[in-house]
C-alpha cells in the first residue's frame, strides 16, 4: 500500500513545528518538503499542495485562504488550522469527540477546519450542554480561559523569551477585552448557542498549556441533579474517547494551567457544589488546542488509529 504524502503549508510556525514532531519516528506516510528558500513562492507552495494527499495549513487567515485557492487537484485533502475556514460551508469541524457525525464528516471530509484552542476547551463542556439540552440554547455563558503564550505565534513568543521584556509580561494579562475574540464565532455557530459567551482569555508566562474554565448555576440545568449529576452526564457522553477524560474530585485545591504541556489529551473536571457548578477543560493549547488535533483529523481520515503517533 503508498503511503499518502503529506505537505505541511507553515512548516515554521508553532503549529507546524509540532506537527513536525510529531511525525518524526512514522513510516505510514511520506512528508513532501519543500525549499526552506522558497517556502513563501506561490508557485512552488501550489506545487507541493497539489502533490499532496493532504496538506495541513499552519498559517494566518489570509495565507490559509490563498492556499485553498491554489488546488487544482481535486483529490488533495485539506486539514486548516487557521481560524479561516472553521464556520464556512463545506468545511467539517475538527473535534470529533462532539457526536458521531462529526467523526464521519472528519472521515469522509475534503476540507477540515482544526478548532481554535480556546474554543476546543470551551465545547467540550458547552457542546454536550446544549446539544442534550441541560441549558437553553440562550443561557448567558461566561468563559474564562488561561493560556500559556506560545499560542499567539513567534511573534509573541519572541517578546516573552527577550530577557530585556517589560515588567507587564511577568504577569497574566487578559486580552480581547472588547469582546470580539476569533474564536467567538464557532463557540456560538458549533455548539448551537443563540447568545455569544462573555469570553475572558488570558495569556501568562509560561509556554503551553491551558485552561478553560465554564460556571452554570444549577437551577437552570435540566435532566440531571446537581454536580454529581453533571459529572454522570458528562463521563456518559465522554465514555470511550481515547482523548477525553472526565473527572470529579471533591478534593481539588489547585489546577495548574501547565500540566498537560507536551499532552495530546483533554482532562475535563467538574467541580462546585450543587448550587454553582464549575467546569475545567485542561490541555495543551499546542496538542488537543491545534496540532495534536490536526493529526488525530489526519488519522481518522487516513483510517489509522486517532491516537497514532501522539502523545497519550
Amino acid at each position: 500500500m503508498s503511503k499518502a504524502k503529506i505537505f505541511i503549508d507553515g512548516s515554521e510556525g508553532t503549529t507546524g513545528l509540532r506537527i513536525n514532531e510529531r511525525f518524526a519516528d512514522r513510516d505510514d506516510i511520506e512528508i513532501i518538503r519543500i525549499d526552506p528558500e522558497k517556502r513563501k513562492d506561490v508557485d512552488e507552495r501550489k506545487k507541493m499542495i497539489n502533490m499532496s494527499d493532504i496538506t495541513f495549513l499552519c498559517l494566518p487567515d489570509d495565507a490559509a485562504r490563498e492556499s485553498v485557492s491554489l488546488i487544482e487537484n481535486d483529490n488533495v485533502r485539506i486539514i486548516d488550522s487557521s481560524t479561516a475556514h472553521r464556520t464556512a460551508e463545506g468545511w467539517s469541524y475538527g473535534l470529533p469527540e462532539l457526536a458521531s457525525s462529526f467523526r464521519e464528516n472528519i472521515r469522509n471530509g475534503k476540507r477540515i477546519a482544526v478548532p481554535g484552542c480556546h474554543a476546543t476547551g470551551f465545547m467540550v463542556l458547552a457542546y454536550p450542554l446544549v446539544s442534550g439540552k441541560i441549558i437553553d440554547d440562550d443561557y448567558p455563558l461566561t468563559v474564562t480561559s488561561v493560556s500559556g503564550y506560545s499560542g499567539a505565534g513567534k511573534k509573541t513568543i519572541a517578546l516573552y523569551e527577550d530577557e530585556n521584556r517589560d515588567a507587564e509580561y511577568d504577569s497574566p494579562r487578559f486580552y480581547a477585552l472588547g469582546q470580539e475574540h476569533k474564536h467567538l464565532p464557532e463557540m456560538m455557530v458549533i455548539a448551537g448557542l443563540k447568545k455569544k459567551p462573555i469570553f475572558s482569555p488570558i495569556i501568562a508566562d509560561y509556554y503551553s498549556g491551558m485552561v478553560v474554565n465554564l460556571p452554570i448555576y444549577a437551577e437552570y440545568t435540566k435532566g440531571i441533579k446537581g454536580v454529581n449529576g453533571m459529572y454522570e452526564y458528562l463521563k456518559d457522553f465522554y465514555a470511550g474517547e481515547k482523548f477525553i477524560h472526565v473527572y470529579r474530585d471533591e478534593e481539588l485545591k489547585f489546577m495548574p494551567c501547565n500540566k498537560c504541556s507536551g499532552w495530546d489529551g483533554l482532562n475535563i473536571y467538574v467541580t462546585g457544589n450543587d448550587e454553582r457548578i464549575v467546569l475545567c477543560s485542561q490541555f495543551d493549547n499546542l496538542g488537543k488546542g491545534a496540532s495534536g488535533a490536526a493529526i488525530q483529523c489526519m488519522n481518522i481520515m487516513l483510517g489509522f488509529e486517532e491516537d497514532r503517533g501522539l502523545v497519550l
